[in-house]
């Protein structure tokens, strides 16, 4: 995702070794046969496990929230004393706050007054920070507020933009935190008013459907005349984060139904990809679909653009794709989770798995993935770094294996802080954990646990209105060649 690899996180040391980490686990064998079992059904002790685990990375949110009610990008949990928020924080990063205390709330580890004050306090910041076209710059002063210009660690200079994607993850935290306070669903809906997805979308031109491919483009740097100058790229690919933008464009109205069909499953036979994709072209609503699939490990799957876990299974925490395409979706996130653990298990025989993008354990910033289940010819590999959000996202397809990878990274390395949660990553390879948290992160596991303990807890405002009635039928009639 372009708008992370702007990030920059520490990361320090931990002891462990290689053999200590295969000693902590099933041999390959026996772990593909357990990843391959029915889910199991929840039990008090999991229940209990996962609150606790929810307890700690919420507190690792409070630690990262400023007392602007900003959540920042990061915090180092390496030492005894209290962390010190980044100075940046995203879009992406505030949504994150917002629904990480409704949460809290809605699993009765913090109060719904305690709720109110913090909602209030945070859309009371997002109220004050400078907007162009109704959207969000990519990058505040987290304690101030001020629009960023230059990065806080090096002076660079940061240009600001306005991405499609990290708006996305804010207004969807915004609908979040509305939906749990009614008292603050008049500022939200003001907030709301001049964020028209249209901004970003280039119209469908079947003339020059590269030039018109009527899909979104990556961003605005609003510093140039007219609607400013866009990104190169279009989102293209349907299995990504950015399908969000997608869904909220569709359900508001602001963007065109038949949007979702000009997204692609795969990119065209022929085209420069991971692998050459099988499938059948159909008409769906008047536009012609390529219904492409990958094979991986003999298994038919919808790949991401690059093969990483958040790509697939952040959106759904949210908006009930598996529910409503049971068949389509459905299929597609098992299928992606147990690619994911295979290739942990099996194919690297690392003895974990999930990969996704993280902070790097020696430090820096990286995209972790799986380079078979991503369209990019040179996508992202795993690595020997495992990430701990990735685990809690397979949640809804594979609760049993999630649960039984966390505790084994934890037991293995130390990969979890009961002050602050999981740390960021764990290089399984040479047992360094990352000295980080984010707030990207952190606020996908309060999410995934959230799910979990209580369905539909952050799921209602895309369950009604223009996602009921205008994003659930295009998911009814998905047919993915899977």
């Amino acid at each position: 995702m372009n708008r992370r690899s702007f990030l920059i996180a520490a990361a320090s040391t931990a002891a462990a070794t290689r053999a200590t980490s295969l000693a902590a686990t099933p041999n390959a064998a026996a772990a593909n046969t357990a990843a391959n079992a029915a889910p199991a059904v929840r039990t008090d002790t999991e229940r209990r496990l996962l609150r606790d685990w929810f307890v700690a990375t919420h507190r690792s949110m409070e630690a990262m929230t400023t007392e602007l009610g900003l959540a920042a990008d990061k915090i180092d949990v390496s030492g005894s004393g209290t962390p010190v928020p980044s100075a940046q924080t995203s879009p992406t990063n505030i949504g994150c706050g917002l629904w990480s205390t409704v949460a809290a709330a809605g699993l009765g580890v913090i109060s719904a007054t305690t709720m109110h004050r913090r909602l209030s306090r945070t859309v009371a910041a997002v109220e004050r920070l400078e907007r162009a076209h109704g959207f969000w710059f990519n990058w505040y002063d987290a304690h101030d507020g001020s629009l960023l210009t230059a990065w806080p660690e090096t002076g660079e200079p940061v240009r600001p933009f306005l991405s499609t994607v990290d708006n996305a993850w804010l207004v969807a935290g915004l609908r979040i935190a509305a939906d749990a306070d009614p008292a603050l669903r008049p500022r939200v809906a003001a907030l709301l008013t001049d964020a028209d997805w249209s901004y970003y979308y280039t119209p469908y031109d079947p003339a020059d459907p590269v030039a018109g491919p009527g899909q979104l483009r990556g961003g605005f740097w609003p510093d140039k005349p007219g609607k400013g100058e866009p990104t190169a790229h279009h989102y293209s690919a349907l299995n990504t984060e950015p399908r969000m933008a997608s869904y909220l464009g569709v359900a508001d109205g602001s963007l065109p139904t038949e949007h979702y069909w000009h997204l692609m499953r795969t990119l065209l036979p022929g085209m420069g990809q991971e692998q050459e994709p099988q499938g059948e072209y159909v008409e769906i609503d008047g536009v012609r679909v390529w219904e492409g699939h990958y094979t991986y490990r003999g298994r038919k799957l919808v790949p991401t653009w690059g093969g990483s876990m958040f790509e697939a299974l952040m959106v759904p925490l949210f908006v009930p794709e598996s529910e409503w395409s049971p068949r389509s979706w459905g299929t597609a996130h098992r299928r992606y989770v147990r690619s994911q653990i295979d290739h942990g298990l099996i194919e690297e025989d690392y003895g974990y798995w999930g990969f996704s993008p993280a902070s790097i354990p020696a430090g820096g910033y990286r995209e972790y993935g799986v380079d078979g289940i991503g369209m990019q010819e040179d996508g992202y590999n795993s690595l020997s770094v495992v990430t701990p959000h990735a685990s809690f996202l397979a949640l809804p397809q594979a609760p049993a294996e999630a649960v039984a990878n966390l505790r084994a990274l934890d037991r293995a390395f130390g990969a979890y802080d009961d002050r602050y949660g999981f740390r960021d990553s764990v290089d399984v390879a040479t047992g360094r954990v990352s000295d980080s948290v984010l707030a990207l992160d952190q606020g996908m596991i309060t999410a995934a646990i959230a799910q979990h303990l209580r369905p539909r807890l952050l799921q209602t405002p895309f369950r009604r209105g223009g996602f009921h009635y205008r994003v659930r039928p295009l998911l009814t009639r998905e047919r993915f060649s899977i």
